[in-house]
């Protein structure tokens, strides 16, 4: 059983910041500005709103959390209320594969990483690179 009422869990879900969080957006600066990878962009209008983009290359990269879509990295599964849940990533999951199809119909090359994956620097890295 929640210790919150369901209205107090609400108002601390909408709480969550979607952009500049600190475990995924501002970490993945730090790893682009310590390898010196220039020429992105945040912020960018565009379906899917990627967390960053290469707008001259056409590259478009996602920061994905663990828990908000689904990744089986850890036991990251709410104890309480999983019907609800389970509908919100599966709808997240079908969202981000329409995104991917969409974007890439415009000539648009998609990264997505895994928010438990950021520690993978050097991997990262590399992929990044290769498309630019």
């Amino acid at each position: 059983m929640d210790n919150v009422t369901p209205k107090i869990r609400s108002q601390i879900m909408t709480k969550v910041k979607s952009k500049n969080n600190k475990s995924t957006e501002l970490k993945f600066i730090l790893l682009l500005r310590a390898n010196n990878i220039k020429g992105w962009r945040r912020s960018i209008k565009m379906i899917g709103n990627p967390d960053f983009a290469f707008p001259n290359k056409k590259l478009a990269i996602f920061i994905d959390g663990c828990f908000w879509h689904g990744h089986n990295c850890r036991n990251l599964k709410p104890r309480h209320n999983w019907s609800y849940w389970e509908d919100k990533i599966f709808k997240n999951r079908k969202r981000d594969m329409h995104v991917n199809k969409t974007l890439k119909k415009l000539g648009w090359n998609i990264i997505r990483i895994w928010e438990c994956k950021l520690n993978k620097g050097k991997c990262i890295v590399h992929k990044i690179e290769s498309y630019l």
